[in-house]
């Protein structure tokens, strides 16, 4: 991944009673968050989230953020403090406590339990710290106040962090939903008081800064569920994140109010609303839930699954329902519910999905053509309120694409915000806020670190590189039997190629001629080097390959010494 500010050094040494913010996730991209606090040589940890992978990206599960920069400092970290239970928040954390397993997490009831489910899936068990709004918490030198905010997964917090070096606010991802369903709205109380007593630096969601007014409250997808539900002939299949309890609720009480039973479909939907009903996140009235198995006993009407895969995941349950590949099998009067809106870099497979349920003549609603869904963050108006509460000396737009800092950067300077104090930063850049000022310091590494299967980090860019072409365009390989002693060719050149061509060898007469050719040229000038005559290869068959065909795929030369 090559970096925006290639004129960047690495940062100098911290001064003394300075503090230095470093994201390792989260700016230019949607996910991946995380961000550290250094301060007097002791580190506080904000969230450590993955990535998920794009088309670009094959064979790639999860993309973590880069730990080099910490590395060697672990032993440094205070605590890492988790602000609610989303994937791109918490994935990443059974990685790092790879590195240091004794790391001491904080956070919400629902976060912690929720994260210690995925931890035991990993063996890992943790040193755990539950906290609540309102509490306030010293890790080392970072004396930190936590502050209840809305989102899309209850239980989420904001942050505000104290050192000597000034009050830093950090958002988390949140709404100002006025009407949400557990009746815990977003303290803009408590960020009025870090406004009235100085809030020097504010790292704020920025994922919504493009849309204007305000957000939709959650209830307005319950009304359009009870709609849906007391309408629909057929099975009804909801799909939507897993962490999103306050989405399911809403399901349950439809299908409880229209006679359906309800199964969950998915490992990490079972597993989460599970925890979610034992700590009394999820009110499950009477013998409503089943097995997804039991499905088969009751008719059509008096069923409704929730499930993963709102995303497209090839894996997930919902892309095999589309694919005929799941016990269950889609049929003509159900109707499929996508709950959830799209993470930027899914849409063709989501679209895929929805082609496929369509096929097989399912009715599938989503964002696009009713209110089946609301977003977890704040638009441009909400925005407005926490700036306007806050009252920022300094600004760092975090968690969004490049065009989302700057729209947040915009209603920054709107409110009042000096544009020179409202900093754009991205993955790897250094801020350092040394009296009451922030400014870029530097960069330190940081790259994607890409999880494949049991393997992580051990999968490169050119690596990536190479599974792009052999998807795209195939492979050729060419073999060829040289004597060691003259050089000369003795058996071959013999082709084989996949994904290439299905004409068997006819076309590779021609290129057959061409590496004899070059060969015996070579051979005639005396150059015998194995690499060398492989290099040969390469070109000539390259150089066919693009003039007949105008393609490009792997050339693998294979030169064997007799």
């Amino acid at each position: 991944m090559s970096h925006p500010h290639p004129e960047l050094t690495s940062p100098p040494p911290l001064p003394a009673g300075a503090l230095r913010v470093v994201p390792l996730g989260g700016l230019g991209e949607i996910g991946r968050n995380m961000t550290v606090f250094e301060y007097e040589g002791r580190l506080l940890i904000v969230d450590c989230g993955v990535l998920f992978p794009e088309t670009e990206q094959p064979g790639v599960d999860l993309i973590l953020p880069d730990f080099s920069h910490i590395r060697d400092r672990l032993d440094d970290v205070e605590a890492l403090i988790l602000t609610h239970a989303h994937e791109d928040h918490i994935g990443a954390v059974p990685f790092l406590l790879r590195e240091r397993a004794d790391i001491h997490l904080v956070g919400s009831r629902l976060t912690l339990a929720l994260l210690d489910s995925k931890l035991r899936e990993h063996r890992i068990t943790p040193d755990l710290e539950r906290v609540v709004e309102g509490d306030k918490r010293r890790y080392g030198p970072f004396e930190c106040e936590f502050v209840a905010v809305n989102h899309s997964v209850p239980d989420a917090l904001a942050l505000a962090i104290r050192t000597p070096a000034g009050l830093v606010v950090h958002s988390g991802d949140f709404k100002m939903d006025q009407l949400p369903i557990d009746g815990r709205i977003t303290d803009l109380g408590a960020f009025s008081e870090f406004g009235r007593e100085g809030v020097d630096l504010l790292l704020s969601d920025s994922t919504n800064a493009e849309v204007a007014g305000f957000v939709t409250s959650e209830r307005e997808v319950g009304d359009e569920l009870r709609r849906i539900f007391g309408t629909a002939k057929g099975r009804i299949i909801t799909a939507c994140f897993a962490s999103h309890v306050h989405r399911v609720q809403q399901v349950i009480d439809a299908a409880h109010e229209n006679g359906r039973r309800v199964a969950f479909v998915g490992r990490s939907m079972v597993r989460n609303m599970e925890v979610a009903r034992e700590l009394g996140y999820l009110t499950v009235p009477g013998n409503i839930l089943m097995n997804a198995r039991e499905i088969d006993a009751l008719p059509a009407r008096e069923v409704c699954l929730v499930s993963t895969g709102s995303q497209g995941e090839p894996l997930s349950a919902l892309s095999r329902m589309a694919n005929r590949d799941h016990p269950v099998r889609i049929e003509a009067d159900d109707t499929v519910v996508l709950a959830s809106s799209l993470i930027p870099g899914n849409e063709n497979a989501v679209h895929r999905v929805i082609n496929g349920l369509h096929r097989w003549g399912a009715t599938v609603l989503h964002k696009g053509n009713s209110m089946v869904h609301v977003s977890g963050h704040a638009p441009a108006g909400e925005l407005l309120y926490l700036l306007n509460a806050t009252k920022p000396r300094n600004m760092l737009p975090i968690h969004g694409e490049w065009r989302h800092l700057r729209a947040h950067g915009r209603l920054a300077e709107a409110t009042g915000v000096p544009r020179d104090r409202i900093v754009y930063a991205e993955d790897g850049v250094v801020v350092d806020l040394i009296d009451g000022v922030a400014r870029i310091a530097g960069r330190v590494q940081c790259g994607y670190v890409y999880v494949d299967g049991l393997v992580v980090g051990d999968v490169s860019d050119m690596a990536l590189k190479d599974r792009r072409i052999l998807g795209d365009e195939g492979f050729i390989t060419v073999v060829v039997v040289v004597d060691s002693m003259t050089g000369k060719v003795t058996a071959g050149p013999e082709f084989f190629a996949r994904g290439f061509s299905d004409a068997g060898a006819a076309p590779f007469a021609e290129a057959e001629r061409r590496v004899s050719d070059a060969l015996a040229a070579a051979g005639a000038e005396g150059v015998g080097d194995t690499q060398a005559l492989q290099q040969l290869v390469r070109r000539a068959v390259g150089k066919w390959v693009s003039e007949k065909f105008g393609r490009r795929p792997m050339i693998i030369p294979v030169v064997v010494e007799v």
